[in-house]
């Protein structure tokens, strides 16, 4: 029987919906509740141990049915899972309907801590694991890259956290699930690679710009796929291109409200629009033509963009990843998209060159609703200046 190991991060992502990015320390997670975040990472995690029961190539297909089901090549056997109590883990697999072990107790599991993490993986990881969940985000991956102390042991990111800049995570819990299914299963077509553990680079954002930082490395099964880049650093582009993207968006709005997602592309264009708005934030422009934009929200989370009324949302990718819902902007959240008015309100802006750097690979999506998601992917039109526009492949 393979051995599984679970250790769930259960504050992480918690700051995404209401607009306080990660939720590092007990102020910014007591914050965030007040504000009426709703934890999502165990949920998150059951996603991916319900896609693992399934076995590979059960979900989308996206790894095929080559190779067998989980615990060895013998289908329907079901991997033992060693975790965490409560929050850290037993609850997730209780709802993905199978057994825990549980090798570690939080002392207060309303109040866990990255200590709780550390003992949590070294736990569990002492009991001979085949492959490590971990379900959270970059904070989560930092944890488990410093609990293993350079032990080999094969590690799967879970992406429950807000950012997520390393290249350790599956591009959905679905994914992660699938490509745990198919490393268990032990196929000749899985192999690992050592993947980059990456955090943002607080240095640097309070200089004005987004760069991570790179803090070493873990050894995950290499499904391109479904299994995320590492972001990469980016610039907003040369000042035409920019200020054609602007002309173009500015047009296409109109008289009325946009909401732009984070990163230095959305800043720059805003600029050109006359207005400053966050690097890492939501903000909503109020649009009139001839006249600068005015900044009527900053840092918004979810309810204020869902009281702002119907917007035009514009985003532009991560660079490296090509996320373009589900890593930074989870205020624009299933709820806010759909009360814009889904696809049709939905703007993409990217430079050519951007754009060329992801190499081909699709556009991705991460909302947490699948229905959803099925209704975004697809292609569509991506601004690349005035009157340019490139269509692009978008999936989950």
């Amino acid at each position: 029987m393979t051995r599984i190991g679970l250790v769930v991060n259960p504050v992480a992502g918690l700051g995404g919906r209401v607009g306080l990015g990660g939720t590092d320390g007990q102020e910014r997670r007591h914050r965030a509740l007040a504000l009426g975040a709703r934890p999502l990472a165990g949920e998150r995690a059951a996603a991916a141990l319900r896609e693992l029961r399934a076995g590979p190539g059960a979900g989308a297909g996206a790894l095929g049915g080559a190779v067998a089901g989980p615990g060895g090549g013998r289908p329907g056997a079901e991997p033992e899972v060693v975790t965490a109590a409560g929050a850290m883990g037993a609850d997730s697999v209780a709802a993905a309907g199978l057994t825990a072990r549980v090798v570690y107790a939080p002392g207060a599991e309303d109040e866990t801590s990255a200590e709780d993490t550390l003992a949590a993986v070294r736990a569990v990881v002492a009991e001979g694991v085949d492959l490590l969940l971990l379900a959270g985000g970059d904070g989560t991956a930092r944890d488990v890259l410093t609990a293993l102390g350079g032990a080999h042991c094969p590690v799967l990111g879970v992406p429950t956290g807000v950012k997520m800049h390393s290249a350790v995570f599956g591009v959905s819990p679905r994914a992660a699930g699938e490509v745990a299914a198919a490393w268990l299963a032990r196929s000749g077509s899985v192999r690992l690679r050592d993947a980059e553990v990456m955090d943002r680079d607080e240095d640097e954002l309070r200089a004005g710009r987004v760069a991570s930082r790179l803090y070493g490395w873990l050894p995950v099964p290499d499904v391109p796929v479904r299994v995320q880049q590492r972001k990469t650093g980016s610039t907003a582009g040369a000042p035409e291109a920019v200020g054609g993207i602007a002309a173009e968006v500015a047009e296409r709005v109109g008289d009325g409200l946009l909401a732009l997602g984070p990163g230095s592309t959305t800043r720059a264009v805003a600029a050109a629009l006359g207005a400053d708005v966050s690097l890492t934030g939501v903000d909503v422009l109020a649009l009139r033509p001839g006249r600068p934009a005015e900044v009527v929200l900053r840092d918004a989370g979810e309810e204020a963009l869902l009281a702002a009324g119907p917007c035009w949302i514009a985003l532009s990718p991560i660079g490296g990843q090509g996320f373009l819902l589900g890593r930074g902007n989870q205020q624009i959240s299933p709820r806010v998209l759909r009360a814009a008015g889904g696809r049709e309100r939905l703007l993409v802006v990217c430079t050519e060159q951007k754009l060329a750097s992801l190499g081909g690979r699709p556009l991705l999506l991460d909302t947490g609703d699948e229905a959803l998601d099925a209704e975004l992917a697809g292609h569509l039109p991506v601004i690349t200046g005035r009157r340019r526009t490139s269509l692009y492949r978008l999936t989950t």
